[in-house]
């Protein structure tokens, strides 16, 4: 189950002794507050706070820049020309903490957005559920033939059905051993600190996230794209649903320019040039390797 009895019952808690506060509110936010959204089969990623909302974005960057606002008619105009000439530090007036639970292979790809504030479930002192990420039979694939960290086809049929077993009863007896060494019956029974380097990356940890505006939307730009590994990307997905109710007018601009953009090189920006000029341009002479070219293609159409 995505989360337990005692911690249901927190936010059952939590919920029904709502606050008066004098700071701002993101109407949109408070809606999310305490509610887990269910990720994975076991996962899910609720809000525990936040501080800032557009307004808090437009403020400072009207400190930051003082009369160069002044042509800037509305709040949303602003924050897509900060999110366009990307100026960053507005977007860090904005924080939220997150209540994560996920697979450990999953945190290990997260861990790597080395600009947030983390606190993980500690295994050494407490002992880890029997929690484990089994996929769905469509999520199994064969390695891909073009990326060497990608999924190619879908597999299927006995091939699809051993790789399941595999999964479910490796993972079972590493847990079954992994509760006989910490066991104190009729034994010393094994430190938790070691038994649990027996448990496979399957398993389930939870965590506290702490990241600004900024650095979130850099996270969710690399793993809520379509690339992104589909266990991280449902993560990602289920945030950006959060984010686009905290600041709206950020969430639209940072989809345009951002998800729904495109950054060209200078040798790029050059071949579009040429081809509006009627040109054609091709590999050979545009100045890009293959694989640029290929690339370039791609998001040009």
């Amino acid at each position: 189950m995505p989360l337990s009895p005692d911690q249901q019952a927190e936010i059952e808690e939590l919920r029904s002794q709502p606050q008066q506060t004098l700071r701002a509110v993101s109407p949109g936010m408070e809606a999310h507050l305490y509610h887990a959204r269910p990720v994975l089969d076991h996962g899910f990623v609720r809000v525990v706070d936040y501080m800032g909302d557009d307004a808090a974005i437009t403020q400072a960057a009207r400190v930051s820049y003082g009369r160069g606002t002044k042509s800037v008619s509305n709040d949303e105009g602003l924050i897509r020309y900060l999110m366009r000439h990307w100026h960053s530090t507005p977007f860090e007036m904005c924080e939220i903490k997150l209540h994560v639970k996920l697979p450990v292979f999953v945190a290990r790809q997260w861990i790597r957005h080395r600009t947030a504030n983390v606190n993980e479930y500690s295994a050494r002192y407490s002992i880890l559920d029997r929690e484990f990420y089994i996929p769905e039979a469509d999520a199994l694939a064969a390695q891909s033939t073009v990326n060497n960290q990608g999924r190619g086809a879908a597999l299927t049929g006995e091939e699809a059905e051993r790789v399941l077993r595999y999964l479910r009863d490796d993972a079972m007896r590493a847990y079954d051993h992994y509760e006989e060494m910490i066991s104190t019956e009729g034994q010393d029974g094994l430190a938790r600190e070691l038994a649990r380097m027996n448990l496979p990356a399957n398993i389930y940890t939870q965590w506290y996230w702490k990241v600004d505006l900024h650095n979130l939307l850099h996270f969710l730009r690399l793993r809520a794209d379509s690339h992104a590994q589909y266990e991280i990307r449902v993560y990602a997905d289920a945030i950006c649903e959060m984010v686009k109710d905290w600041v709206p007018f950020a969430y639209r601009a940072f989809e345009d320019y951002r998800m729904g953009g495109a950054t060209l090189s200078a040798a790029g920006l050059e071949c579009v040039r040429r081809m509006l000029k009627g040109e054609e341009v091709t590999q050979e002479n545009s100045g890009m390797s293959k694989g640029e070219w290929r690339e370039f293609q791609g998001l040009i159409g």
